[in-house]
C-alpha cells in the first residue's frame, strides 16, 4: 500500500515538474514597462507622461520633437540570456512626423563593446494610430549581454507616443 502511495506521489511530482519547466522554444516576456508614470525612464528632457492617450489605458510617454532625437528610455542590467532572440517590442502612435520613428536596442557585452539593432523594417512616418513596432537581436550561445538599452529614435519633427514596452525572449529561428 505504501509503495502505491509513493509511486502516485512520484507520478504527481513528475507531472507538475514537466508542466512547470519552461521549454527553450517558448516565447517569454522577460521585462515589461507598462508606462503608468515616468518611473525608470532615463530621458527627462522632451519626454512627458500622458495619462490620456494610451494603448492599454494606463498612460504613455509623449515626445514632441522639432528635429531628430534619440530618446533613451530604459536600461535592463544583466538579463542572463543567451542562445535566443531578444525582441524589443512597443506600441507607437504618431502625429505629423516628418521623419521615421523606430525602436533601437543596444546590447553590451563584457570585453567586446556595444552592438545595436534598429527597427528600420517597420518605421512610422506621418500620422498613425497605435501600431506595434519591434526590433530583434540574435544572441548565440555564449553571447550574454550585461546590459540592454532601449531607445526610441525619431528622425524628424512631430509627435510620438510610446506605450506597452516589452523585452521578449524567443527561440532562434
Amino acid at each position: 500500500m505504501k509503495t502505491n502511495h509513493l509511486m502516485a506521489g512520484i507520478a504527481v511530482f513528475a507531472i507538475i515538474a514537466l508542466n512547470c519547466a519552461k521549454s527553450p522554444d517558448e516565447i517569454v516576456t522577460i521585462k515589461q514597462y507598462p508606462i503608468s508614470d515616468l518611473q525608470g525612464v532615463i530621458a527627462r528632457t522632451g519626454v512627458e507622461f500622458d495619462p490620456q492617450i494610451s494603448s492599454d489605458g494606463n498612460g504613455s510617454l509623449h515626445i514632441t520633437t522639432t528635429d531628430s532625437a534619440t530618446i533613451k528610455l530604459f536600461e535592463t542590467g544583466d538579463l542572463d540570456i543567451e542562445n535566443a532572440r531578444l525582441i524589443y517590442r512597443a506600441k507607437l502612435k504618431t502625429i505629423e512626423l516628418t521623419g521615421p520613428a523606430y525602436l533601437e536596442m543596444w546590447c553590451s557585452f563584457p570585453g567586446k563593446g556595444e552592438f545595436f539593432s534598429r527597427g528600420l523594417n517597420n518605421p512610422l512616418l506621418g500620422t498613425n494610430d497605435w501600431s506595434s513596432a519591434e526590433t530583434p537581436f540574435m544572441l548565440q550561445k555564449g553571447e550574454n549581454p550585461d546590459n540592454v538599452k532601449l531607445n526610441l529614435v525619431i528622425a524628424g519633427a512631430g509627435e510620438v507616443w510610446i506605450d506597452d514596452i516589452k523585452l521578449i525572449k524567443a527561440p532562434l529561428q
